[in-house]
């Protein structure tokens, strides 16, 4: 639910990317930027970030694998049909996403990786958004992420399951 002092607030377009190798498994990542101490799990998340102004989405997606995995060599296989939008939690408002907007509308994309695991790369930004990266099943993707993006990815999960086997 929304703090009220917060619903004038837009979304922010945003893409997102269920990224799956030739095994039908989906790369999550673990965030840099919330706490991994030993024995706890992290926030695992597909990657994803800001649309620009004027970019359309299928160009961002892959803009965005480029800058929070290192590559993008990969191919789209499918559009999910709809603007997927999630409110940031109560004890994020005012402050996530530069305090400037509510939460987030996204449009989700599934790709085909193309490359092997060495083109994967967290380490080329200076300030890397994750610290670990893993292949998981789909139907695994609810169980890692951050509660308020779970609706989200079990959409994903139901949406993407076709990709969700190995490629020939």
């Amino acid at each position: 639910m929304t703090d009220d002092r917060f619903r004038h607030l837009p979304y922010r377009p945003n893409v997102g990317a269920a990224l799956f190798n030739r095994d039908g498994l989906v790369l999550a990542a673990r965030r840099a930027d919330l706490p991994n101490a030993e024995g706890a799990p992290g926030v695992w998340q597909l990657p994803q970030g800001g649309i620009d102004e004027g970019e359309d989405p299928a160009v961002a997606v892959l803009r965005e694998l480029r800058e929070e995995v290192g590559t993008d060599h990969a191919t789209i296989l499918a559009e999910h049909p709809d603007w997927l939008s999630y409110d940031l939690p109560p004890h994020l408002m005012g402050r996530a996403l530069g305090g400037k907007y509510r939460g987030q509308r996204q449009r989700w994309f599934a790709l085909r990786f193309l490359g092997d695991d060495s083109e994967i790369r967290l380490d080329l930004d200076p300030h890397p958004e994750f610290d670990a990266w893993k292949w998981v099943p789909l139907t695994e993707l609810p169980t890692l992420e951050v509660g308020f993006k779970r609706e989200t990815y079990r959409i994903l999960a139901a949406s993407f399951a076709a990709y969700a086997v190995p490629s020939a």
